[in-house]
């Protein structure tokens, strides 16, 4: 295929690090909708520690059979014990006690060796997991940030994955050490009497019973429990960071009113749910001694009946609570097994979400593009149901400078975001230097552009290292440099710190025009050969903005640029404008031609001139701002 493209293109740039395969799309899993599909995932990853894990598996069963082993030789102690005769098989009791405290100390041992290995796994499988979702998010469409609340993002990698970490240290070696248990004491109470064991086993189907009960309907309220809080945490979220507004609107009290809303829904959720497996362990115990009592009163009978010993009768006594405690156990974390299912349930929608289209097989790197552009007949539609863009078509040379103008919500932007790559055109196909940009390796494309968006992101960290989150490459002098083409340097070096002022995207030392030049230094530095600026003087005073679009003329020269700006006066010098509304190009050429049309960027034009200076000023002036021979 690239073959053939290539006989089709011979001035096609050159090509490098040619793959002979490449990743293929993501095809996502059904999202878990029952406890069960999610536990056995989470055992499936916990597997990746399988020799640590068979380690621990061992361990637990070795002291599953001491735990066994225990009540058989309590009741042992007691057959030395001759009533009848009034003696006590004193060697014999000694030896049996000591081997009952051997067993414990045994028992204590393993448990601790046990459970730090099992601490060190459930840590690795939650560094996992969160490495696993920070990259996942990585690669992502930006469609779903789109539509999703940030702070339940967020909610998701911290407080669910904390909540199967928990889980899982509390609870694996609990868990594999009650079934082995269950399976040794069944083994050694069917060996010591039949009748007695059936008695013991009554408690089974009980359990059984409760459980499913119990869990049908506390699962759901710990779900909602976590969806509630992933909404609070965005509440909280949007709060601080446009805290500002909401004092200068006085929302206050609306704020606080729909926080209230979401907690009160997460404290019913998370009560309903505290409720529910609260019944359980009460429950369990009513059964528990139910079980003890029969077993009591059976073996009683037995005893006086059938000649069954006093130790026997012990040891079963002892084996009904130890058949009975591994279920008291889960009963007794069943609310901690519910929550973190249900967080795991959310970490896996999200580890299933389908990512970007992946990179064609044999997709290109291409090396020093011209920086030709050509879009031909692209649509697209974020919604797929209302279109942005409709059959838009239009080529630009290398080193052209174009501008893109049009009212809000036109598709100005979006047309950007197709060129990056950042979405996909529903049809259509677009071209750099003649090759689709569907063809060209993600990473080599985006290296292609230099971008200033309408959002200016900046990243924890000092204004050095932000202005070169473009090029880690560059050195101190050469992003000193770019500044000082930004006009950002004066006021970076009348910090107190100066280019090693710390900064984030969340605090407010700086203000939003001071950020949007650290953007453009950051963009400077990059040197790319196409530029992209959608608004990125917007925030800017006039003063500065004219100086910074003197000093991106030189940065401007054999670059192909592509202009977004509200304010028209930053976009006359195009070499071309383009000019967006209704999904279509609506008008193409430079200012002048486009002033002497009369069409509908001669109505923009007109419509930011200020009616005042229109009136204050002479004909002359009045002529010169509105007549396209002076323009």
């Amino acid at each position: 295929m690239a073959e053939q493209f290539r006989s089709r293109q011979p001035k096609a740039p050159a090509l490098i690090n040619r793959p002979g395969a490449g990743g293929s799309r993501f095809a996502p899993t059904a999202k878990p909708k029952n406890a069960k599909r999610t536990l056995l995932r989470i055992v499936k990853i916990y597997l990746r520690w399988a020799k640590t894990i068979f380690a621990a598996v061992f361990l637990t069963a070795v002291s599953s059979l001491v735990v066994v082993a225990i009540p058989y030789y309590v009741g042992k102690t007691f057959d030395t014990f001759h009533i009848s005769a009034r003696t006590v098989d004193t060697d014999r009791l000694v030896s049996l006690l000591l081997i009952i405290l051997g067993l414990y100390l045994s028992n204590w041992l393993l448990n601790l060796i046990n459970g730090a290995m099992m601490l060190r796994v459930s840590q690795k499988l939650v560094y996992t997991l969160r490495q696993e979702f920070f990259a996942k998010m990585q690669k992502l469409p930006l469609g779903f940030y789109d539509t999703r609340s940030h702070g339940d993002t967020m909610s998701r990698i911290t407080n669910d994955v904390d909540n199967i970490s928990s889980t899982i240290a509390q609870t694996t070696t609990q868990l594999i050490s009650s079934i082995l248990t269950l399976a040794g004491s069944l083994a050694v109470m069917i060996h010591l009497n039949l009748p007695l064991t059936f008695v013991v086993l009554l408690c089974v189907p009980l359990v059984s019973l409760l459980s499913k009960t119990i869990a049908s309907r506390s699962r759901a309220y710990f779900l909602a429990q976590q969806r509630s809080l992933g909404a609070l945490n965005g509440v909280i979220e949007e709060t601080i960071l446009g805290l500002k507004m909401v004092k200068a609107f006085n929302r206050q009290e609306d704020v606080i009113r729909q926080f209230g809303e979401i907690n009160g829904g997460l404290a019913e959720s998370s009560q309903k749910a505290q409720v529910w497996s609260g019944y359980m362990m009460p429950l369990m115990n009513v059964i528990n001694n139910f079980i003890f009592a029969v077993v009591a009163i059976v073996g009683g009978v037995l005893s006086l009946s059938n000649g069954l010993t006093v130790g026997t009768v012990v040891s079963f006594l002892s084996y009904a609570k130890h058949f009975a405690q591994p279920l008291n156990s889960v009963a007794s974390m069943f609310n901690t097994i519910q929550s973190a299912l249900a967080g795991a349930e959310r970490v896996f929608e999200i580890l299933d979400y389908e990512e970007e289209t992946a990179d064609q097989e044999d997709s290109l790197a291409m090396k020093d593009p011209a920086g030709g552009v050509e879009f031909h007949q692209v649509s697209f539609s974020y919604d797929k149901t209302q279109p942005i863009l409709k059959n838009v078509s239009f080529q630009v040379k290398p080193g052209e400078v174009i501008a893109l103008v049009g009212e809000t919500g036109a598709g100005k932007t979006t047309i950007v975001n197709l060129l990056t790559r950042f979405y996909d055109a529903d049809s259509g196909e677009i071209k750099i230097d003649g090759v689709p940009i569907t063809w060209i390796k993600r990473a080599s494309l985006r290296s292609f552009f230099s971008v200033v968006l309408q959002d200016t992101s900046l990243f924890s960290g000092t204004i050095m290292d932000n202005i070169r989150y473009s090029n880690d490459d560059a050195t101190e002098e050469e992003a000193i440099k770019a500044a000082k083409i930004a006009h950002a340097h004066d006021f970076i070096a009348k910090l107190p710190q100066g280019y090693e002022t710390k900064i984030s995207a969340a605090t407010d030392n700086l203000s939003q025009g001071q950020r949007q030049l650290i953007a453009i230094a950051r963009a400077v530095l990059c040197d790319s050969p196409i530029l992209i600026l959608d608004e990125a003087t917007s925030s800017v005073d006039t003063k500065t903005e004219k100086a910074i679009q003197k000093a991106l003329v030189s940065l401007m020269q054999n670059r192909t640029s592509f202009l977004i700006a509200h304010r028209l006066s930053t976009i006359r010098d195009a070499d071309r404008i383009l000019v967006i509304g209704d999904g279509q190009i609506l008008e193409s050429g430079n200012h002048q031609s486009l002033m002497r049309e009369r069409g509908r960027y001669y109505e923009m034009v007109m419509s930011q001139l200020n009616n005042k200076i229109l009136k204050n000023c002479s004909h002359t002036e009045h002529m010169k701002l509105t007549n396209p021979i002076y323009q």
